[in-house]
């Protein structure tokens, strides 16, 4: 964890393996290809996120295998006792206050935009369209993903719904600011 206990990057990978598998066992390939498609919708394709193995996790004694061998045969991996307590721990672990780079680099492109000529203002207000189209492609797919569970997904769905209306309303916004260009 960070200084002011919030979660690293690689932490967030590892509570989302934890708490995939901490309501049932599953395979390993299953586990490592929800764990995927989970994190790369809600943060884009990012590879540092991604470089964590679940079988260090394994490792570690956080998960074990319940049926087959190892990692290698895809076996039946659950969660542990210790696997429990740490996914407790990284559940409830502090929030960061927003501060995304990528917001940062918007508010200082949307500050400096007028300096630039028309044609280069449209060319930048393109490039935060496709950025807003491509998360809200990815938003509209996990919540599709979770849509029919129920229980644990039935918030997420709910918050999805609310990032989802956020994106919408930030693509018309853009929508016409570049028209104004």
């Amino acid at each position: 964890m960070f200084a002011d206990n919030t979660l690293t990057p690689k932490e967030a990978v590892r509570l989302c393996a934890l708490g995939t598998i901490a309501s049932q066992p599953m395979r390993y390939s299953a586990l490592a290809g929800a764990v995927r498609h989970f994190i790369s919708r809600v943060a884009g394709p990012q590879i540092d996120l991604m470089g964590m193995s679940i079988e260090l996790l394994r490792y570690e004694g956080l998960v074990e295998a319940v049926e087959g061998e190892g990692m290698e045969d895809d076996a039946v991996v659950a969660i542990t006792a210790a696997g429990r307590r740490e996914f407790t721990t990284l559940l409830t672990a502090r929030l960061r206050p927003a501060s995304d780079l990528s917001k940062l680099i918007i508010a200082l492109k949307m500050r400096f935009l007028p300096q630039l000529p028309v044609p280069q203002q449209q060319a930048q207000a393109d490039l935060l369209l496709e950025m807003v189209e491509s998360e809200l492609a990815r938003m509209l797919d996990l919540r599709a993903a979770h849509a029919g569970e129920d229980g644990e997904a039935s918030a997420l769905v709910a918050w999805l719904d609310h990032d989802i209306g956020q994106l919408e309303g930030r693509l018309a916004w853009l929508e016409a600011f570049r028209a104004r260009l």
